[in-house]
């Protein structure tokens, strides 16, 4: 079977500071994460491709991360960023699109989840930038907290022609074991044919120390409900991850939430999603397909 690991991260302390990564719970990430070592565990777990998907707002590091998917046979997608508040959206990701490895550019994604004001999705200079990410034809990752999801949901029904794809859940407060207004909030965004979701990033909203596959599957299970495969993709969040998983565990553990669906039911989430959003497709022997972002 196919895997497809739709979300990761890179970077290099060397060429910039992560000035996220705060505090002696974040310690372990501060150091550099490059691309070697992904490969490494990458390949040991089986998997593929990858979407290298975006950790700051500077503008340098998108094209750094489409040469470094042009140069190598894992990375197959790119998730990178631009101001969508900018009046000249459209030109920049046309720009990008003629960069050294820019048709491997699939998405565009900002820090929501840093933004103070909950409806900073729904701002009409923000619904511009989506629609021009929609024009170029990219997907949009949605990184939102759970109280942010109300205005995820009415940017979606607000740009139709733009698959939003919501990272990690959305967040849920899975170490307190609660589930509203989540789960409801999640329901309202699946509920429009144009959104799909990312299982990704669930140990680290858990306890990191003592966290179960029994704590993971009632979140696992909604979405599952929510989107079903077809909507649904694996993403290892690495290093993020590494807080409370390690990549091998990180997939194993998927596939035991994911037992209980049928084999091409679970296809769809290791890998066909990821196929169709981000358009990556792994062929033996050869590079992932550098060209253009239209099917």
């Amino acid at each position: 079977m196919t895997v497809i690991d739709a979300h990761h991260h890179l970077w290099d302390l060397g060429v910039r500071d992560q000035e996220w990564i705060e505090g002696p719970e974040l310690a372990p990430l501060r150091r550099s994460f490059l691309l070697p070592e992904l490969e490494a565990e990458a390949r040991e777990a089986g998997v593929a491709a990858t979407v290298l998907v975006q950790t700051v707002t500077v503008a340098e590091e998108t094209p750094e991360f489409l040469a470094l998917a042009s140069a190598g046979d894992l990375i197959g997608g790119v998730v990178g960023w631009t101001d969508l508040t900018s009046p000249g959206v459209a030109d920049e990701l046309a720009r990008l699109r003629a960069l050294p490895g820019g048709g491997f550019l699939r998405g565009i994604r900002h820090q929501v989840q840093g933004e103070a004001d909950p409806d900073w999705l729904t701002r009409p200079e923000v619904l511009r930038g989506l629609r021009a990410v929609a024009a170029a034809g990219l997907a949009y990752d949605l990184v939102v907290l759970p109280h942010q999801l109300p205005a995820a949901t009415r940017a979606a029904a607000a740009v139709p022609g733009l698959t939003f794809v919501l990272d990690h859940l959305g967040k849920p407060p899975i170490a307190s074991g609660e589930r509203e207004p989540w789960a409801g909030r999640v329901r309202e965004l699946a509920a429009l044919p144009n959104t799909v979701c990312k299982l990704s990033g669930m140990a680290t909203e858990a306890d990191r120390r003592s966290w179960t596959v029994r704590d993971l599957r009632p979140y696992t299970d909604t979405v599952i409900d929510a989107f079903g495969p077809r909507r649904l993709m694996f993403g290892s969040d690495w290093p993020v991850s590494t807080l409370a998983a390690g990549y091998g565990e990180v997939v194993a553990v998927t596939g035991e939430l994911l037992a209980a669906l049928d084999p091409a039911e679970r296809d769809e989430v290791w890998a066909g999603t990821a196929r169709r959003v981000y358009r990556v497709t792994p062929v033996a022997g050869h590079r992932p397909d550098p060209g253009g972002v239209r099917p």
